[in-house]
Formats: C-alpha cells, sequence, structure tokens
C-alpha cells in the first residue's frame, strides 16, 4: 500500500511540472527545482559525459534560472511568438524508492506538441526523474530527456522541454 502512495505522489508532481510547463508559469516551474540540480537533453547518443560532449539541453541550477528568466523577460527572441505547447505524461513508474540522499527515482514517457506560427511539431521522449524528499515535498534533482529523435534534425526548442 505505501507503494502506491508514493507512485500517486511521484505521479502529482510528475504532472505538476508539465502543467507549470506547458503554462509557460516559469516562477512556479523553476520553484520544483532542487539546488544543485541539473535538466539534461542529450544529443544523439542516450548516455555520455555531458561536461564533454554536446547537449541539446544541459543546465544547472543558475543556466535554468537564466533560461527561464530569457523566457519570462522577452530575451529569447526564437520565442516571439511564443510557442503553444501541450504534452501527455505517462507510464511513470517508480525504479528505485531509495536512493542516495533521500531521493526517489522514476521514468515516464511523455508527448509533447508544439505550436508555433501555425506550425506543429510533436516530440516524444523517455524522461529519467531523481527527486529529493523535502518537508515541503519533492523537489526535482535531475531531469534526463530522452527525446526519440534527438540523432535528427530538430526545430527551435528553446521551450520547456
Amino acid at each position: 500500500m505505501k507503494d502506491l502512495e508514493l507512485v500517486g505522489d511521484v505521479t502529482d508532481f510528475l504532472l505538476l511540472e508539465a502543467e507549470l510547463a506547458d503554462a509557460s508559469a516559469y516562477d512556479e516551474w523553476l520553484a520544483l527545482w532542487d539546488d544543485p540540480c541539473t535538466y539534461w537533453v542529450p544529443c544523439n547518443l542516450d548516455d555520455y559525459d555531458p561536461t564533454k560532449h554536446v547537449s541539446i539541453i544541459y543546465d544547472d541550477r543558475a543556466r535554468l534560472e537564466e533560461r527561464c528568466f530569457r523566457l519570462t523577460a522577452g530575451g529569447a527572441h526564437s520565442q516571439e511568438p511564443r510557442s503553444k505547447v501541450c504534452r501527455v505524461v505517462g507510464n511513470i513508474r517508480v525504479v528505485n524508492p531509495h536512493g542516495e540522499d533521500d531521493t526517489v527515482e522514476a521514468t515516464a514517457r511523455t508527448i509533447l506538441v508544439e505550436l508555433r506560427l501555425g506550425r506543429k511539431s510533436v516530440y516524444a521522449a523517455r524522461v529519467h526523474y531523481t527527486l529529493r524528499r523535502t518537508p515541503e515535498g519533492f523537489k526535482l534533482r535531475h531531469k534526463k530527456v530522452l527525446l526519440l529523435d534527438a540523432d535528427e534534425p530538430l526545430g527551435n526548442m528553446t521551450f520547456l522541454i
């Protein structure tokens, strides 16, 4: 029974994170993240040392704050006009309920549709999450987004994936 509670809590957190990203609620979305944290979208391969190879996104807390600031303050010219995004998160699984530093590891699948300038793009991904338990609830310590087409030419991906 306790595992079902944990899966429910993780599911609620991941759905909230997706909802805030879709709503461009950058301050609230950023508040879900831990410090330190990493937000990684690998390019071409699923796994490598991101400090030695190019990634689509590889942000620490400071870069994540900068990304949200640019999206909020109008400094992201590639988001003029802003993308409309809608995603579905499913197949949520807790794969390690007792990680280091009181963390929980989970995986999910995401389908995201982006609409911008009359053009729709669809992205599918496997996502790995590391969530840290806090008295206030989970904090997102690590998010790794494995795009199905990370080895293909991609469009403007300056929105939150």
